[in-house]
């Protein structure tokens, strides 16, 4: 199956390029193909769930979590010839809390964060394993990135960008003002929860890649042991991707 974005131009016409070489379809065993951006990757892991292995074709602009387009015919016969490695990473499972009391799940491959919805800065609590890590964290808001999330947000908001292969919850505040908290990161195991103050004065909203709710009162989050598939190349190299579209772009 190809699944290509319908707002992106450029997506269709790689989507038409591609299934020229397979008129009958692609080859069986072959992963779901996914034309894009990043952006659009995680929307269609999100709203087709995690039974699939996608393989993402770059349409965008950065394209960190897919393969590169070097070459139509190349492309076609690593897809025929199956020279292609399934990877797994962890996802972040959340529980998000609202101050109408409502209860909402959800699941994010690259990232979940909270902030503020308002003029005024958030006042978040901040708790991993039972331990307070910070009372009252005043800030733009938190994010919590997996590795292969990192490049994205939490980089963006001063994170550390993570080799997507280890399995880590990156912990970033969004201008912390006081305390001036720095990034972190914590394993596979931990369990986070923060708690937000004077909700109804100072309103948050929480992201779950990209999807929001707002008038949040609490969120419970952690890695998950449900994982994402992912399929790349095999001449794909993470190190090298990594240096060259994030470090040294």
């Amino acid at each position: 199956m190809i699944i290509a974005d319908e707002r992106n131009p450029k997506a269709q016409e790689m989507a038409n390029t591609l299934a020229g070489f397979f008129p009958n379809g692609l080859p069986e065993g072959a992963p779901t193909v996914v034309i894009g951006g990043d952006g659009f990757l995680l929307y269609v892991a999100n709203s087709r769930g995690l039974d699939e292995t996608y393989l993402g074709l770059n349409a965008g602009y950065l394209g960190f979590l897919l393969n590169d387009v070097d070459n139509w015919e190349a492309i076609a016969h690593r897809l025929e010839s199956n020279k292609w490695k399934e990877w797994s990473f962890p996802t972040i499972e959340a529980k998000i809390v609202c101050e109408n009391g409502e209860t909402i799940h959800e699941r994010a491959v690259n990232d979940v964060y909270l902030e503020r919805m308002s003029g005024q800065t958030a006042r978040l609590g901040l708790t991993v394993d039972g331990e307070e890590v910070v009372k009252t964290l005043v800030s733009d808001g938190i994010v919590f990135s997996t590795a292969l999330g990192s490049t994205a947000y939490t980089y963006s908001a001063g994170g550390p960008v993570c080799h997507p292969t280890l399995e880590v919850l990156a912990v970033t505040p969004i201008c912390p003002h006081k305390p001036r908290l720095a990034p972190f990161a914590l394993p596979a195991t931990a369990r986070v929860e923060i708690e937000v103050q004077k909700g109804q004065y100072r309103p948050v909203r929480a992201v779950a890649d990209g999807r929001d709710t707002d008038n949040v009162s609490s969120v419970h989050l952690a890695l998950s042991t449900e994982k994402v598939r992912l399929a790349y190349f095999l001449n794909h190299d993470f190190t090298s991707l990594m240096v060259r579209k994030i470090l040294h772009p």
